[in-house]
């Protein structure tokens, strides 16, 4: 079976025994005769399997080769040739970095740029499951646009983790208080999220009707959440959601004001290619 190893081809050799049996003559007294009793002989022969590395082409494993026509047999492995992404493929230091003025744009259009950005679908060698994305850079947060009237109409909300602790404010109360959150909010509800115990909690606290929640599950992310009063309640839980969603989550820097401290990254300026996201006064 071929195995796939860093270095190049090596060839192992590995007795292997296989008994050939000759006869040897004994007699018996109690018969009178002589009869022929089977001894094993051991003789040994040597067999060798290779290893091949991946820079190479693959060899058809010997329990697959049934799949293959004979003359696909002795040739490489036409089957295996999904390319995944390697540790060397994906290193933060290497990525690029964007920035985006958010002034005048709309929350939403803008929010899935940077999302499809930091994910990486964009490039070439997306994989749904690695980090492949960029770093991305907002300005002038307390400026972002939203359309129709979800300035007075769409509602954060946000627990304290205490009975009664429900916390709600509209749109432009958070962008006067806190304007980086209402981008980062809109961010990472568009990264993954997992679907474990964690996720299913999440509903009972940021859901659109208030349910009920049970004292082990304020405890839990009350211990483990993060203990900093200026973040929301459901933003802590979000940090549980997926491992990849929070390491992609890392990759967005927002900033009030023009300035931010990211300049030795060199960053360019964010493509955006639908028109619609910049609001028309």
């Amino acid at each position: 079976m071929a195995i796939t190893f860093a270095s190049s081809s090596v060839m192992f050799s590995f007795p292997s025994p296989k008994p050939s049996f000759g006869s040897l003559t004994k007699t018996t007294p109690f018969l009178g005769f002589s009869i022929s009793v089977a001894s094993p002989k051991l003789s040994c022969s040597r067999q060798s399997f290779r290893v091949n590395c991946q820079e190479k082409a693959l060899v058809v494993p010997l329990d697959q080769r049934w799949m293959f026509e004979e003359s696909e047999i002795n040739g490489p492995d036409i089957w295996n040739k999904t390319w995944y992404p390697k540790a060397a493929d994906h290193i933060n230091t290497e990525k690029t970095w964007y920035v985006v003025d958010a002034t005048d744009k709309i929350l939403g259009r803008l929010a899935s740029t940077i999302a499809n950005h930091i994910r990486g679908k964009n490039l070439a060698t997306y994989t749904p499951s690695v980090d492949m994305g960029a770093f991305v850079i907002v300005v002038n947060a307390e400026k972002v646009a939203v359309s129709g009237k979800k300035r007075t109409q769409k509602l954060y909300r946000r627990h304290s983790g205490r009975p009664g602790g429900m916390k709600v404010e509209t749109f432009d109360q958070l962008q006067q208080r806190i304007p980086e959150r209402i981008i980062e909010h809109a961010v990472r509800g568009m990264l993954p999220k997992g679907r474990g115990l964690l996720s299913s909690w999440h509903g009972s606290f940021v859901g659109k009707k208030r349910r009920k929640v049970s004292s082990f599950s304020l405890l839990f992310f009350g211990q483990f959440g993060r203990k900093d009063n200026n973040r929301a309640s459901d933003q802590c839980i979000d940090d549980y959601w997926h491992r990849l969603g929070r390491a992609l989550f890392n990759h967005l820097k927002v900033y009030k004001g023009p300035d931010h401290p990211h300049e030795a990254q060199k960053p360019i300026d964010l493509p955006i290619r639908d028109k619609r996201i910049q609001m028309q006064r």
